[in-house]
């Protein structure tokens, strides 16, 4: 099945030039011709400053967008990201980025996306009362390869500054600020274009939807066939007793939902001991 989207065009739904991350993978891994979906404006459908609330969930939105730059452009294969920050769902002390990508294919009515979970983001806001303050958070989270946002307080939405990546224009906003209400609001802009480590996570994620993509199914032949579940119970060497180390995976098409169950995914029979809540409680 190499080649099943080889020659084909493919949109970018992206505003943020997230396809300087996405563009060369696509194109070396699918064939694919890549291009932004010009004129399409995702900030209508959220953004990371709260001007806009986003009111679906991560994957609703990255389809919408999707939509959006298909019926905008007349296209039939496009690709969209959205991501999600905030504290990691079992490790409530790390920020965290969860990043989903998702591919339509109208031509053969696929829908294949991935989810990535990283604590690699410098994720981050302080109030501050003292140049010295700002100064401290911004080299903290890595300005100025990372922008930052200015406001005059946390929740204000009025006269925001965003995407600042000079340290004079930083340093001028914020006296600004000191000099008319005493204190200010700083936060990391996490729009990909002014973040780089949100843009590594999303080029991580793309990985992960590029197995997908190149994985194809046994029943239809349609790329899409990958793990949905894990079963655990991989047993342990020494004693015996069932671990939580994967016994088998499920792999599932998402076009036709053929399945199949693959025992020993990754190539032990046995798990060892010293995962063993038996033998090392």
């Amino acid at each position: 099945m190499a080649g099943f989207f080889e020659g084909r065009h493919l949109l970018i739904a992206s505003m943020h030039q997230k396809e300087q991350v996405l563009q060369p993978l696509l194109e070396a891994n699918l064939k694919v011709n890549v291009a932004v979906a010009a004129g399409l404006n995702t900030d209508l459908l959220g953004t990371f400053s709260g001007e806009v609330a986003r009111i679906a969930d991560p994957l609703t939105t990255a389809r919408k967008k999707c939509e959006l730059a298909l019926d905008l452009t007349g296209g039939d294969l496009v690709l969209a990201s959205e991501g999600s920050f905030g504290a990691h769902p079992s490790a409530f002390f790390l920020p965290a980025n969860e990043e989903w990508l998702l591919l339509i294919d109208r031509k053969h009515q696929l829908e294949i996306h991935a989810r990535h979970l990283s604590t690699a983001t410098n994720f981050s806001g302080k109030a501050f009362s003292s140049l010295e303050e700002l100064e401290a958070f911004a080299s903290k989270v890595g300005f100025p390869s990372h922008g930052l946002i200015l406001r005059r307080s946390k929740d204000e939405l009025e006269g925001i500054l965003k995407g600042i990546t000079d340290p004079d224009l930083l340093r001028t906003a914020a006296i600004q600020l000191l000099e008319t209400q005493g204190a200010g609001f700083v936060e990391t802009d996490m729009r990909a274009m002014y973040n780089p480590s949100r843009m590594q996570v999303i080029q991580e994620t793309a990985k992960l939807l590029l197995q997908k993509l190149n994985s194809f199914c046994p029943s239809c032949q349609l790329p899409g066939f990958t793990v949905t579940s894990a079963e655990p119970g991989l047993p342990c060497s020494l004693c015996g007793t069932p671990s939580s180390a994967a016994l088998a995976h499920l792999l599932v098409c998402h076009h036709c939902q053929h399945q199949e169950k693959v025992e020993f995914p990754h190539g032990k029979k046995t798990e060892d001991p010293q995962y063993c809540q038996v033998c090392n409680p």
